[in-house]
């Protein structure tokens, strides 16, 4: 009981259903797991329900169109009426019930919107501090190259005889790439390697990404330029560089919208458990389960 309002075990049910749905277990649950997924749940469904409450006394304008048109959109997003039923039938729900939590929804959005966003406001200072903290780890781009490769791919316990085929077939092609032609289509048409069926492109990559001896090679070539067989536990290949990109950091600026969005997001969130507490403080909540 949360005040003078319920929340009943149906909604708890309903709740566990949807939550194992979006994170179904990897072994059967135990009691003791239950009781957990239990206080978890009604501790998320009393919050919510005190919020709403605390909503209410904010007025929305034209709610009930409000709420019309989110259950449009949600309809939308499905290829028929029948498909929509499905799911609201899935999650244990009705149009009423529907039309219910989405009015609940609207009220509690709004009341973050009007009451607790204007007290999470991200300055300048945040922002700066945030990237310098952080500088390493999310905004320098290390250099990274982009290339394709043919590999006639040779199993590490493979025999002198079946490795020396091996090469000989991959020095073959690399005459046929020193003579200009394709080296695409001879990836194709020779590559052991999947990336063959994109002409041996293998996109952009670190250091770090490739095994070492393929690695030093790629990023030894200048764009356009081809290596000699480079021999990897994996086999031969040939590789040839079509780009490069010189380590950089990325300006303040560039990334300062998506900074300031982030830290105004955490800060919500603070805000929202601490008005939370507030609310307890002055509601009786009874756990009846």
């Amino acid at each position: 009981k949360i005040g003078t309002a319920t929340i009943t075990r149906a909604e708890l049910e309903r709740a566990k259903a949807i939550l194992l749905k979006q994170n179904p277990p990897q072994q059967p649950i135990t009691a003791e797991q239950q009781n957990q997924i239990d206080d978890y749940l009604i501790e998320q469904l009393s919050s919510a329900e005190l919020l709403y409450q605390a909503g209410l006394k904010i007025e929305v304008k034209d709610l009930d169109k409000m709420v019309d048109d989110k259950i449009a959109q949600g309809r939308a997003r499905f290829p028929s009426a029948e498909e929509f039923a499905k799911v609201l039938k899935e999650q244990n729900l009705d149009e009423k019930l529907l039309r219910e939590y989405t009015r609940k929804e609207i009220i509690v959005s709004n009341l973050v919107e009007k009451e607790i966003m204007p007290k999470a406001k991200v300055t300048d200072e945040d922002v700066k501090k945030f990237y310098n903290d952080n500088l390493d780890r999310y905004f320098k781009k290390p250099e990274q190259v982009k290339a394709s490769h043919i590999l006639i791919g040779v199993d590490k316990n493979a025999d002198a005889e079946t490795r020396q085929k091996a090469k000989e077939k991959i020095d073959g092609i690399l005459k046929e790439v020193k003579a200009g032609k394709d080296f695409a289509e001879l990836a194709k048409a020779n590559s052991t390697c999947p990336s063959s069926a994109q002409g041996g492109d293998l996109g952009t990559f670190g250091k770090g990404q490739m095994v070492k001896p393929f690695e030093d090679a790629a990023f030894s070539l200048k764009p356009g330029e081809t290596s000699g067989v480079v021999e990897t536990q994996f086999g031969y290949h040939i590789i040839k560089l079509t780009e490069k990109q010189d380590a950089q950091t990325i300006p303040l600026e560039e990334v300062k919208p998506k900074i300031t969005e982030f830290l105004q997001g955490q800060k919500v969130q603070a805000k929202v458990q601490e008005y939370i507490i507030e609310l307890k403080a002055k509601t009786k909540v009874e756990k009846l389960l």
